[in-house]
């Protein structure tokens, strides 16, 4: 008799995308480091927010973990699945977070947290992307904003990597995010305009289009150490998808909640940083306000996040059979 029928577990439901959390803290944590570097001049708030998204990656990953041990057969599903698939490098990707908040904290333990996080999401995409090449299951519709998470991720790497390893391997991964997030935003376009719309649960990711163009903003300002004109249309176009889908809030005002809600959280964070690296290096004082514009609102999106996950976990609302 296995475990599962000797005693039913919802952690056999324990989703991938449970790792969103940790990209949405982590996020929050780094421009909590931007805000009190402009005006709190301590480290208290981003440390407590740190190592309380530290600990909860620790958990997860232990919840993740057993899920694997136990019930193998659930996380092949989660891997077959062509937009589940897609979470998985969410896990290679807090840990490149969590080194990015911590290069002004441990240089050393970044560099490990980085040399970790850049090998296995090297890994997911290699995976991934042999997945898409080799598929017999896909269809347009199966298309959705998920599939940049793993060209996010390679855009990611230089922020720390800059700071710990050769500028070329930086450039190397920067390369392969970059490339992949043109080709696959072409793709999405097509299947947002001439197919049926994204399914209700799946909306609220329409908020990851904000990531690639703002952390590649952010990783090619790590790169070259200035502003150029590469950089500003990134930035600006980032930017704009910002104004767009908050122009579109009545799509997003009565969805049901699911995790999917996280995926508003980091697509925010990185923006709100990369106006923050707009402002250092500008120094115009209009990207100082929409800084502190844009912190305010994530941390209003992550408090509520909190809250609302809480609640579900205590109503049980969570990890449960889909239907």
């Amino acid at each position: 008799m296995t475990i599962s029928e000797k005693n039913p577990c919802r952690l056999k439901y324990f989703p991938i995308s449970f790792f969103s959390i940790i990209l949405g803290l982590a996020g929050f944590t780094i421009a909590s480091q931007k805000f009190e570097h402009l005006f709190l001049h301590n480290t208290i708030l981003s440390s407590v927010i740190l190592t309380f998204t530290i600990l909860l990656f620790v958990l997860l990953s232990a919840l993740y973990s057993y899920k694997i041990l136990n019930f193998a057969n659930k996380v092949k599903e989660e891997f077959d699945s062509p937009i589940k698939i897609n979470f998985f490098p969410t896990f290679s990707i807090s840990i490149l977070l969590i080194s990015i908040a911590l290069l002004d904290v441990n240089l050393v333990l970044s560099k490990y947290f980085w040399m970790a996080g850049t090998i296995s999401h090297f890994l997911f995409t290699l995976k991934i992307v042999s997945v898409w090449i080799q598929h017999s299951k896909f269809e347009i519709t199966h298309m959705n904003p998920a599939w940049f998470i793993p060209a996010v991720g390679n855009i990611l790497v230089p922020v720390a990597g800059s700071a710990h390893a050769s500028p070329e391997i930086s450039w190397f991964f920067y390369s392969i995010g970059l490339l992949f997030w043109i080709i696959l935003l072409i793709v999405f376009f097509n299947r947002i305009i001439f197919h049926n719309p994204l399914p209700q649960k799946l909306l609220p990711t329409l908020f990851i289009l904000i990531a690639p163009p703002a952390v590649g903003f952010i990783s090619y300002v790590k790169l070259t150490e200035n502003i150029n004109e590469f950089s500003r249309i990134l930035y600006y176009f980032a930017l704009f998808l910002v104004i767009l889908l908050f122009f579109q809030w009545r799509l997003f005002y009565k969805i049901k909640f699911y995790l999917s809600w996280w995926a508003y959280s980091f697509p925010v964070a990185a923006i709100t940083i990369a106006s923050f690296l707009m402002f250092k290096e500008t120094n115009l004082l209009a990207f100082k306000f929409v800084f502190i514009g844009l912190y305010f609102i994530l941390s209003v999106i992550v408090a509520f996040l909190l809250i609302k996950t809480i609640i579900q976990i205590k109503n049980k609302a969570i990890c449960v059979e889909e239907d």
